[in-house]
């Protein structure tokens, strides 16, 4: 466990290098999110719905200075991936799942902090109606908090797995664009999923995907009571572990039939 943890702390002291582009990330999530908003605003204007705005604010905002835990991948594992240079990888004393899914953690959780603590600030310094709620309870912010953790297992557990298949194809353009489309969709980036159809609902709330972020959103808003909280960390914890083992078997078959293409 030492090891994946020095990769953990690499990584993320990697990361912190790109100020810039955290910088340049979170002007742009800032922007979507208000031009998102206006839209909703707009929308409740003219047929109000069942969901109060104020849950709807939340949930934008909280999607968008989450959006780089949802949306990054690995560029370093792509580039090994078509050149060859995995090999070598495949070389260390060590599962080389759990080496990239370390990598992975690290990478989308420092991004995230770089962009989303200061997006959170600046949304709970805007006006009612345009800024973050507070948590509708202590007991459902600390749940939301907990669950938060277990949807970037589960991201990253989905990102491995978006991986092996480009293992697979050796282009990460084809599979890796559908995957990204259902993530940006099912995780309630591109909609809210709780202004889905209730018909829906007990659909789309059980896939992994509403486990990343829409199950904390919910706890956090107050959607789910934290009565309920501990099914909900169940069901994620459940989905991770069905992921990380998906993911560790195609890794693992990835590898008995690669071949290294070069002198």
């Amino acid at each position: 466990m030492n090891a994946y943890y020095a990769i953990f702390r690499l990584r993320r002291r990697l990361e912190t290098q790109y100020r810039g582009a955290a910088l340049g990330g979170l002007i742009c999530q800032v922007f979507f999110g208000l031009v998102l908003i206006a839209l909703y605003r707009a929308l409740y204007a003219g047929k109000p719905q069942d969901m109060p705005l104020e849950h709807v604010v939340t949930y934008v905002w909280i999607n968008q200075a989450f959006f780089r835990m949802i949306l990054s991948s690995d560029p370093e594992l792509m580039d090994k991936i078509r050149t060859g240079g995995i090999a070598y990888d495949m070389c260390r004393p060590m599962s080389l799942y759990g080496f990239y899914y370390a990598r992975i953690m690290a990478q989308k959780m420092m991004g995230t902090f770089l962009r989303g603590a200061p997006m959170i600030v600046i949304a709970a310094l805007l006006p009612e109606g345009w800024g973050i709620s507070l948590p509708a309870s202590l007991p459902g912010f600390l749940w939301a908090v907990a669950a938060m953790l277990l949807g970037l297992l589960c991201v990253c557990a989905m990102e491995n797995i978006t991986m092996g298949f480009t293992m697979r194809t050796l282009d990460s353009r084809g599979m890796q664009a559908m995957l990204n489309l259902l993530m940006m969709i099912l995780t309630g980036n591109v909609l809210p999923l709780t202004l889905y159809p209730d018909s829906w609902q007990p659909v789309i709330t059980a896939l992994p995907y509403a486990q990343m972020l829409d199950a904390p959103i919910r706890l956090y808003t107050g959607m789910y009571a934290p009565e309920a909280a501990w099914l909900i960390l169940l069901r994620q914890a459940a989905w991770v572990a069905v992921l990380v083992c998906a993911g560790s078997l195609m890794w693992r078959a990835n590898q008995r039939r690669l071949v290294i293409q070069g002198g």
